[in-house]
C-alpha cells in the first residue's frame, strides 16, 4: 500500500526560509545596535574599574555603543545570572571574574547557574592582585601586627570584602585558616561602601583589588598591609606580599576578569567577539590603564576554558582547607 507523500504548505516553507535568512542576516550584521556589558558589582570596584575602560575601546572596535550596567549582589552572582538568562544574541555580555564564575557556587548550592556550564567563554581580559588594608584607627601597619592582634583578641575584629564567595572573601578566609586566627567576615555590596567604612573605622580590615585601593592609599585614609599575589605588585613596590610572612609562605591569590556571553549565542557572533576582544587588548592606552590599576602581565591568547577548569579545582580545595560553610 502506498502512503501519500506529506508536503509542507508553501506558505510555511516561505516563513521558515525567511526566519533562517533573518537569523543569518542578524549574525552577519552583528552588532547593529548597542551592547550591554553587565558587571556584577557596584561602580568603583575592581571589576567595574576594568570593565569601563575596556568597554570604551571595545565600542570603537565594534563600531557600536557598549553600555556598562552594574547589577550588584551575591558576590557578583546576580549580574552573572542576568546574563545567563539573557537572550542569546550577543547584545548582553558579562565582565565576570573568578568569584561569580567559579567560587560563589561552591558555597551557595542554591545558585541557579554554573559558570563553567551556563555561559560561553569569549576570553580573558585582565589579571589583577588584591590587597589587605587596615583602618588607621586599628593601629596595624604590618602583616605580623595584624596576625598578633587577631591572636590576642579572637572574634573581636572584622574584615570586609566585596561579597560572600568573592575572591576577597576567600583571601580573608585563607589567611584566617593559615594563621589559626578568628576574625568575622562582613560582606559588602561594593568597594565604595567598604572603603568608606575602612576610612571611618567602622570596619577594621578589608580586602579589595589593587586598583580600587589606590585612591584610598594615596589619600592616606587607609593603611596598606600586604598584597595577596605571591610577589609584590609593580605599582606598590614597598608593600610586601602576604607570602613574605613565615606563616603565609606560598600564599598567592589573584583575580582575573573574563568576557562571557549567554550559552546559546551563535558561533559566528562568538567568533566576532573573540576577534574584537583580541583587537581591543592591543590598545596601548588600555594596557597602560590596566597597569595603573595593578594589573599583572598579560598572557597572549590565554586559554579561558582551561583557566576556569583549573580555578574550579583550586577553589574547591580552598573551600575544604578553610572549612568554609555553605549557605542554606
Amino acid at each position: 500500500m502506498a502512503y501519500p507523500r506529506f508536503r509542507f504548505p508553501r506558505f510555511l516553507v516561505t516563513v521558515l526560509a525567511g526566519a533562517v535568512a533573518t537569523v543569518a542576516g542578524a549574525q552577519d550584521d552583528y552588532p547593529s545596535r548597542p551592547i550591554t556589558l553587565v558587571v556584577g558589582y557596584s561602580a568603583g570596584g575592581s571589576t567595574d574599574s576594568v570593565a569601563r575602560p575596556f568597554a570604551e575601546v571595545l565600542a570603537r572596535v565594534l563600531k557600536t555603543r557598549v553600555i556598562v550596567e552594574n547589577t550588584s549582589g551575591a558576590g557578583g552572582a546576580l549580574g552573572a545570572q542576568k546574563v545567563v538568562a539573557a537572550r542569546p544574541d550577543g547584545y548582553t555580555l558579562l565582565m565576570g571574574g573568578n568569584g561569580e564564575l567559579i567560587a560563589t557556587k561552591l558555597i551557595n548550592p542554591k545558585q541557579p547557574y554554573d559558570g563553567l556550564k551556563d555561559l560561553a567563554p569569549i576570553g580573558v581580559v585582565n589579571h589583577q592582585g588584591g590587597m589587605l588594608l587596615a583602618s588607621r584607627q586599628s593601629g596595624v601597619k604590618t602583616t605580623d601586627q595584624f596576625i598578633q592582634l587577631l591572636r590576642k583578641n579572637p572574634d573581636k575584629y572584622n574584615y570586609g570584602s566585596s561579597g560572600t564567595g568573592s575572591m576577597f572573601h576567600f583571601a580573608g578566609e585563607l589567611v584566617r585558616e593559615r594563621t589559626g586566627t578568628r576574625i568575622a567576615h562582613v560582606p559588602y555590596r561594593g568597594v565604595p561602601a567598604l572603603g568608606n567604612d575602612l576610612a571611618g573605622g567602622a570596619v577594621e580590615f578589608g580586602y579589595m583589588g589593587t586598583g580600587p585601593a589606590k585612591p584610598l592609599i594615596d589619600s592616606g585614609v587607609v593603611v596598606p598591609i600586604a598584597v595577596t599575589s605571591g610577589t609584590r605588585a609593580p605599582i606598590y613596590p614597598n608593600v610586601p606580599a602576604l607570602a613574605e610572612h613565615p606563616e603565609l609562605k606560598g600564599y598567592d591569590l589573584t583575580g582575573w576578569f573574563a568576557l562571557m556571553a549567554p550559552k546559546a549565542v551563535p558561533e559566528p557572533v562568538i567568533a566576532k567577539l573573540k576577534a574584537a576582544l583580541k583587537e581591543t587588548l592591543k590598545d596601548a592606552r588600555l594596557r597602560q590603564t590596566f597597569n595603573d590599576l595593578g594589573g599583572l602581565p598579560m598572557i597572549e591568547d590565554e586559554d579561558l576554558p582551561a583557566l576556569m577548569r583549573a580555578e574550579d579545582a583550586r577553589y574547591r580545595k580552598f573551600v575544604a582547607t578553610a572549612q568554609l560553610e555553605t549557605q542554606k
